[in-house]
């Protein structure tokens, strides 16, 4: 990262639990070269045993990543970034409106058979994952699931997840796929207000739906992360700790972006 972007991800990052007086040895790395190391096997969709030799070994980089998983740090270095963005556009940090949809990807042969499916509709043997974001397109929630999973059962948890954090959410769009039963769920139970945005029958060919572009944008910005373009993680949690980093890129890069100068 530049030093630019490292100006604006220092004072963002989380605390360690030796420099909180919560015991422990001080880390032997320097943070910034443990996420330059992610970032660099996300974007360029390395191996974890072929790092660059610029970057501390790679199993030190691994425990690294491996550490910020399981203890949600990824989640809370990821969420302090959106809040930025969203107040350097001008909007409350938290948001009250969002977008949901899902994306099925190919899943690599390190991908075992209980946690991938195949997807009748897009045709793809590997995983799904949910997401929900807001109108900006920064990510709010994740869930990855097999691809056989339906988008409506994955969505009933998901938007529980992302309800019970975002208390100001109150209205959340979705394509037909969403329709039934989970309407009434996010009305009655999560007090949602799930509207969904449909394609009309006298449309031909490629056309953009309103709120809808904004999940799909999302999605193509999960593509440019060369990582993501297929799911090569064992478990889930990595591969939601995967989406995570991705959008860490692209929010520090746009913070660090010259702002224009106004007359």
């Amino acid at each position: 990262m530049s030093d630019a972007e490292w100006a604006v991800v220092r004072p963002l990052l989380p605390v360690p639990g030796w420099l909180r007086g919560r015991g422990g040895q001080p880390e032997v790395y320097c943070h910034r070269a443990m996420l330059d190391a992610i970032r660099c096997l996300v974007d360029n969709g390395t191996k974890w045993r072929a790092m660059p030799a610029d970057f501390p070994r790679w199993d030190r980089v691994y425990a690294f990543f491996r550490r910020w998983r399981d203890h949600g740090l990824v989640k809370e270095f990821h969420d302090r970034l959106r809040r930025k963005v969203r107040e350097q556009a001008g909007r409350d940090p938290e948001p009250s409106a969002g977008v949901i949809d899902s994306q099925s990807v190919k899943a690599d042969a390190v991908v075992g058979a209980d946690s991938r499916g195949f997807d009748g509709g897009k045709l793809i043997n590997g995983r799904k994952r949910h997401a929900v974001v807001d109108t900006l397109g920064l990510l709010l929630g994740v869930l990855v699931t097999d691809a056989d999973i339906g988008d409506r059962a994955a969505a009933q948890v998901l938007l529980a997840q992302v309800a019970a954090k975002y208390h100001r959410l109150t209205l959340v769009w979705a394509d037909g796929g969403y329709t039934g039963s989970l309407v009434e769920y996010g009305r009655t139970v999560l007090a949602l207000v799930l509207a969904i945005v449909k394609r009309s029958d006298d449309m031909r060919g490629f056309v953009v739906l309103p709120k809808r572009w904004i999940v799909e944008r999302f999605f193509a910005h999960l593509m440019r992360s060369r990582r993501l373009v297929r799911d090569f993680e064992r478990s889930t949690g990595s591969a939601e700790a995967m989406v995570y980093w991705s959008m860490t890129q692209l929010m520090t890069r746009r913070l660090a972006r010259p702002r224009p100068s106004r007359a």
